[in-house]
């Protein structure tokens, strides 16, 4: 009796806890095994905060996804990297408008999201992907909130970024506040707080009775960490085993954390199929001036990498340059959804759904490749593990503030892994055209939100090399046949040329 009432009493002061943990439902329920995703998702109620796992459509609990909005459940909170693709993955809980908030760090090429935004219909809370990456791992490790870098000096500091628009897709209904912010050690920091859920909605390869979970490749990326967040973590896998066939050092996360497995088949949609097609490819086609204009950008940016260093190139003419690596160098390649050591594009008939890049193309991997979540990505990345960062630009200030991320009320891309990459303390390389349409996009101050102040280094276009100094621009490099006076003109910002001017090196 005195044991009964032990009991009784811990899990009475358990469910009065904030955050954690268990349901214990019986009924058709074998443990944590039930028999699919309907019965697994049937308690979600109006309202609920969900996490969900994946990159892109990758790694995604798509049945678990499919069987919430089967259940009719609205105005939810939906916490993941995106949302999806207009038909496929989470972009099918946004056509029938059953998501009220959208908590993640890139929009991408779903234009429901973005039309349901720029039109007021939906709320979207834009993060950068590694503060996304460390709240939701922060949200499960009991740590409320944290310190970063990432994202000072911007509106995802300073506050004022549209969460939910006027239907006229220029007014103010909620915006983001102003968060804290401290300095340590002579730098500055922004406070940002943990990340939990009600549920968490994750994908895996394989798990066992006792909850145990395999991931496969890059399918890991957002997967574990959300695992842990979730007052109840609902696993969709592949095959589920009997415990013991899976060894203990092969766990990738342990069983404490999962409450709930459906096994199912999964259709596994690859959003970019990309290949290398050999001798078929087809060279007859001719190249575009634009083809020529980033080629050439490309060929030069390649001449930044130096043997054995460890790169992040962003998606466009910054992974163009991974082609062009000078003969005798040696670099590992690290992209942020969970992989080090990546490879060329795979031949026809060996594309894997669970292995792409950050671009959501698929992948191969080298020896000595390795995988790993999402958040200790971005530990590689915040730390300054990383020596070059490679990407693009709407606009560079003459100071090397960059703006990369969105064109208020006409473009919402989201920040991505772009704010956490420039505010790692690694080199920054930004490779973009010279002009947009003719507008300048080298500015004496960026006119378009910022991703990040005083960041880039260098700054490569197919006209000129500029390095940023404490003073300003430095042209150091112009391309054959183009003058110091046109790259004045093209350049929407003062600059010293340096006394060693030489032209840009052919490759």
């Amino acid at each position: 009796m005195l044991a009964q009432s032990l009991r009784t009493a811990q899990i009475s002061r358990s469910s009065q806890h904030s955050f954690h943990r268990r349901s214990f439902a019986t009924g058709t329920v074998k443990g944590k095994v039930y028999q699919d995703a309907k019965s697994a998702v049937a308690d979600i109620p109006n309202g609920s905060k969900l996490l969900v796992g994946g990159f892109g459509l990758c790694g995604i609990p798509e049945n678990l996804i499919t069987a919430v909005r089967d259940s009719g459940v609205k105005d939810l909170t939906v916490v993941s990297n995106n949302c999806g693709v207009d038909d496929f993955g989470l972009g099918i809980l946004l056509k029938t408008r059953q998501i009220k908030r959208m908590i993640s760090s890139y929009v991408g090429e779903n234009a429901t999201f973005e039309k349901q935004y720029l039109g007021g219909e939906l709320e979207v809370e834009l993060t950068p992907q590694g503060n996304l990456a460390e709240r939701i791992r922060a949200g499960g490790a009991g740590i409320p909130a944290f310190w970063t870098a990432t994202g000072v000096g911007t509106l995802f500091h300073e506050g004022g970024f549209p969460i939910k628009l006027g239907a006229d897709g220029k007014s103010t209904v909620i915006a983001s506040p102003k968060k804290e912010s401290r300095s340590f050690n002579g730098r500055d920091y922004v406070m940002e707080e943990a990340i939990t859920g009600d549920f968490s909605l994750i994908k895996a390869y394989k798990a066992d009775r006792a909850g145990n979970l395999i991931f496969k490749a890059t399918a890991r990326n957002f997967n574990h960490p959300i695992a842990t967040a979730g007052k109840i973590t609902i696993a969709e896998v592949d095959e589920i085993v009997e415990n013991g066939e899976l060894k203990a050092d092969e766990i990738h996360l342990p069983g404490i954390f999962v409450d709930r497995i459906i096994q199912a088949k999964t259709e596994r949609r690859i959003e970019r199929l990309t290949l290398d097609r050999g001798d078929q490819k087809d060279d007859s086609k001719p190249k575009t001036k634009a083809d020529l204009v980033r080629e050439a950008i490309a060929k030069r940016a390649a001449l930044e990498f130096q043997d054995g260093m460890y790169c992040n190139l962003g998606i466009g003419i910054p992974t163009l340059a991974s082609n062009y690596i000078p003969k005798g160098v040696h670099i590992e390649l690290q992209s942020e959804n969970g992989l080090l050591g990546m490879g060329p594009y795979p031949k026809p008939g060996q594309e894997d759904a669970d292995l792409i890049n950050a671009g959501k193309e698929t992948v191969t991997t080298i020896p000595g490749s390795s995988f790993f979540s999402s958040a200790d990505s971005f530990a590689m990345i915040r730390g300054a593990h990383l020596d070059l960062t490679l990407l693009g630009a709407l606009q560079v200030s003459q100071y090397g503030d960059l703006a990369n991320w969105i064109i208020p009320g006409k473009m919402v891309k989201g920040p991505g892994g772009a704010m956490d990459l420039v505010a790692s303390g690694s080199r920054v390389v930004v490779t973009m055209e010279h002009t947009a349409k003719g507008q300048h996009k080298i500015l004496e101050s960026c006119a378009l939100p910022l991703t990040a102040k005083r960041c880039v280094d260098r700054i490569i276009t197919e006209m000129a090399v500029f390095d940023v100094t404490d003073s300003g621009l430095k042209l150091i490099e112009h391309a054959p046949g183009v003058s110091v006076d046109q790259i004045k003109a093209a350049t929407g910002a003062p600059f010293q040329v340096d006394s060693k001017l030489k032209e840009i090196p052919q490759y």
